[in-house]
């Protein structure tokens, strides 16, 4: 077999070098890009768990609020347990930072006591700088910031910094460093922080290292935790952004293999026309002894080594594209999982290995059906140049029907694990089905077509070509066909994802005009409004009504991330909220909640039945609040789960009246500015400083959405670029093959009196008809898996659903451009084999 490669399968090689090479380059792209994606994915989350170790230190457990923060008191109960080595407070807060720029960062703040940090987390340690006293630890007023921080702020050391704490810019004092890594950080004392921020007697987790031999489950049993109280592990915050992020590293990857598998269908294309131009060969060779395994070994070999080229070359491209991602992106691909992670590449052999398999798999079946064609050639016929019998038509309809049928079945599945397994797999039948029928749809369509053109000669010559070679026009136009049909299905889901987006905002965003005291959710306890301000507020001339928004993050497992919990004015129904089915009221003694998508899936919320999960962040001296679900809202914001209930029923719960976001709906021909200038004399009246608020009218918020939508799916636009080029690549190879052993034809119609302008016009005629088959099973197999993306894959990986929204415009441009890309390329390739050479090549069969 060895010889045959050098011999045989090497000669192929040499004098094809531009058709092989575009399966080692299709494979190559495919690994590069799927290699890469993983690379920065893994070391985005690398870098994250690393930072959350050295922030929150290894302790044996963790002791966290349902919501928001612990009492005091359980600290000191703790503290004194026996089985207790060390008992670390922490009172963690997200605020806002004014940078050297004057711009407002998010900055995440961490009160620790420096006399126990050392012991749980020593990377939280507060180092004083030169000049600073030993003292400066227990300091008011005083931050260490870590490296992030320092470069995010342009902050000297010492120095100072002003810190957002309510409605309030207050100056702290920078006194030294903290050696802990990630995402910005400060670090307090905690009786400072608790101070500083009003936080007096409140913790947002204590740290628990217990003594040696001691067991954990013994301490729990013994120290009865408060209501509203959970234990969590240290390393659970790392697995819930991990679970967190999945299914979006999942979605993505998957998109990256979309090259590969385009790269399959063209070695398979590449390898189909070298196996049908090689006929004889593998002909004489069997008549010499190969038998007919050997002959399927020797073309699966010939495409494995093409797949292993391309993944070496493809693992090398991957690692250069991440880390030139890592250094100019960071850890973020647009899913804001990871932003503000500064990682480096974190590469791995085992990946590497990984995806370098997968490369030399996906060639080795794209080489697969042409291997079984030389495997079953009939020796006697071939020699003698008559071909190697029709296709087996019926059996490969029946194949096809089968495969899509099996789709239809798999994307009815549920989830593995959050992940779509099912309807990904659905996808690749769908579109390995509907190639394996194209050889059907070219005769459905064009023994239809070809008797309408029997009087126009050039047109009736490229349809009857098609048509009589069915089978290689399938081969050729395969790779079009996959690439345009995942093209196509990514077109009409981001199309549909885009425009739900837009009605759900047209219905989220009611108000003229809207002020927020955080630019993120996360610092919602540390920046809000008073009760007084929201009062003044609605006061303001120039303003109708004013409502409020008070928002809190729930633990309510410790095993999922945080939900959140929007406590807003609901009364007037749900005309206000983008309900997904019908709203039930809530019976007597019951509070009404609308839970979002993801907490039906994620929680098993169920409209028209309670909710017991949420009492626990209730916790009451009587009888616990019994929380019915009202609804069930469409939110394309908080994949981990969102819940909304009435400011009123919120309030009388908790006490708290205070609010992170205002509505405003202004007089009728009052303008937004004043109205915008008086709030901001407001604040300075009330909290001394006016930097705090941030405005922005409904127009605005939609228009900043939008463009964070188009910014985060750009991505997916570029990987429907490379396929669609990998595929229109293939083409160029099939034509150039084919078109080089057609000379004799071209030599004989230019006997026959067609000039050359004509046999290139009846070559791009063909190019035409192939690319127009193609374009139509991409455009049909594309909608089709656009059926299973919206309505399976979404929903089972990020919990929200959407309406089915088609772009005929785009898809027609689409399909037009694939076709014209064809036709050129086909008028391209047909120049070289429509010259003299074609004619004196006549002459061979004399």
């Amino acid at each position: 077999m060895l010889a045959l490669l050098r011999t045989f399968s090497w000669q192929e090689l040499r004098r094809h070098p531009r058709r092989n090479a575009a399966a080692v380059l299709a494979v190559m792209l495919g690994v590069a890009l799927a290699f890469s994606v993983h690379l920065i994915n893994a070391s985005a989350l690398s870098e994250f768990s690393s930072a959350v170790r050295s922030a929150g230190g290894q302790p044996d457990l963790q002791l966290r609020a349902v919501q928001g923060t612990l009492d005091e008191a359980l600290y000191a109960r703790v503290a004194r347990h026996e089985l207790v080595s060390v008992a670390n407070p922490v009172l963690e807060l997200a605020t806002l930072a004014v940078a050297a720029s004057g711009e407002r960062k998010q900055l995440r703040v961490v009160g620790v006591d420096a006399l126990l940090v050392a012991s749980v987390a020593p990377d939280l340690m507060p180092i004083p700088a030169a000049g600073a006293g030993r003292l400066a630890i227990l300091a008011p007023d005083t931050v260490f910031l870590n490296p992030a921080a320092r470069a995010l702020l342009g902050a000297a050391v010492p120095g100072t910094v002003r810190l957002q704490a309510g409605l309030q810019l207050r100056d702290a004092s920078i006194a030294g460093m903290v050696a802990a890594g990630g995402s910005p950080l400060a670090v307090m004392d905690i009786g400072a922080a608790q101070d500083f921020f009003g936080r007096q007697g409140l913790l947002s987790r204590i740290d628990v290292k217990l003594r040696p031999g001691a067991d954990r489950e013994a301490l729990l049993r013994s120290l009865p935790l408060p209501a509203g109280v959970v234990d969590t592990e240290p390393q659970e915050d790392t697995q819930r952004v991990s679970n967190l992020s999945r299914a979006y590293r999942v979605n993505l990857a998957v998109l990256a293999l979309v090259a590969l598998f385009t790269g399959a269908f063209l070695v398979y294309s590449v390898l189909s026309l070298s196996v049908a131009r090689r006929a004889q060969q593998f002909a004489l060779l069997g008549v010499l002894g190969l038998t007919a395994p050997q002959r399927r070994h020797l073309v699966v070999i010939e495409s494995v080594v093409l797949g292993i080229v391309g993944s070496t070359l493809g693992v090398a491209l991957g690692t250069a594209l991440a880390a030139i991602a890592l250094r100019v992106l960071g850890g973020d691909l647009g899913g804001g999982y990871f932003t503000g992670v500064a990682p480096h590449l974190q590469w791995s052999g085992r990946a590497a290995a990984l995806y370098g398999v997968l490369g030399a798999v996906a060639a080795a079946a794209g080489g697969w059906m042409p291997a079984r064609q030389a495997q079953q050639l009939p020796l006697a016929q071939t020699l003698k140049g008559l071909g190697a019998g029709a296709a087996r038509q019926r059996d490969r309809r029946a194949l096809g029907l089968a495969l899509m049928a099996a789709a239809v079945a798999l994307a009815l599945l549920p989830p593995v694990r959050g992940i779509p397994l099912g309807a990904y797999v659905s996808v690749g039948l769908l579109l390995v089905g509907g190639i394996t029928a194209l050889p059907w749809a070219v005769e459905l369509l064009y023994d239809r077509l070809a008797p309408a053109l029997r009087g126009r000669l050039l047109p009736l010559l490229a349809v009857e070509r098609a048509r009589r070679g069915r089978e290689r026009a399938a081969v050729a136009v395969s790779g079009v066909v996959a690439a345009l049909s995942l093209a196509v299905a990514l077109t009409v889901m981001v199309a549909s994802f885009r425009d739900s987006v837009a009605r759900w905002l047209d219905v989220v965003l009611p108000a003229d005009l809207y002020v927020r005291t955080a630019i993120s959710g996360a610092a919602a306890e540390t920046a809000w409004f008073s009760p007084e301000f929201v009062q003044a507020a609605g006061r303001v001339e120039g303003v109708r009504r004013v409502a409020a928004t008070r928002t809190r993050s729930l633990l309510l497992d410790p095993s999922l991330p945080n939900v959140t919990l929007l406590a807003r004015d609901v009364e007037r129904g749900s005309d206000s909220v983008p309900l997904v089915g019908d709203a039930h009221p809530a019976p007597a003694g019951q509070i009404p909640v609308y839970v979002s998508e993801a907490m039906v899936d994620l929680y098993r919320a169920r409209p028209g039945a309670p909710f017991a999960p949420l009492a626990q962040a209730f916790p009451a001296g009587g009888a616990a609040p019994v929380f019915f679900v009202a609804g069930v809202w469409r939110d394309y914001v908080r994949q981990s789960g969102a819940i909304l209930m009435d400011r009123r029923d919120y309030q009388r719960l908790t006490g708290d009246a205070r609010a992170n976001d205002l509505q405003l709906w202004l007089a009728p021909g009052a303008d937004a500015a004043p109205v915008q200038q008086r709030l901001r004399d407001l604040a300075q009246r009330e909290s001394g400083s006016a930097g705090g608020l941030d405005f922005a009218s409904a127009s605005e918020l939609r228009a900043i959405s939008l463009r964070i939508f188009d910014r985060s799916f750009a991505v997916t636009y570029w990987l429907q670029a490379v396929a669609i080029g990998i595929g229109l690549f293939g083409v160029a190879a099939s034509f150039s093959a084919q078109v080089l052993a057609r000379r004799k034809e071209f030599g004989l119609l230019a006997h026959l009196g067609l000039t050359r302008r004509q046999i290139l016009a009846v070559v791009a005629g063909e190019g035409a008809a192939w690319t127009l088959i193609g374009s139509a099973a991409g455009l049909g197999l594309g909608l089709a898996v656009a059926v299973v993306l919206v309505h399976v894959v979404n929903p089972q990986s990020f919990h929200w659903t959407m309406d089915l929204m088609l772009p005929w415009a785009r898809l027609v441009a689409l399909c037009a451009a694939v076709v014209a890309a064809g036709t050129v390329t086909a008028w391209l390739a047909g120049r070289a084999a429509a010259g003299r050479d074609a004619v004196l090549a006549v002459k061979e069969d004399w």
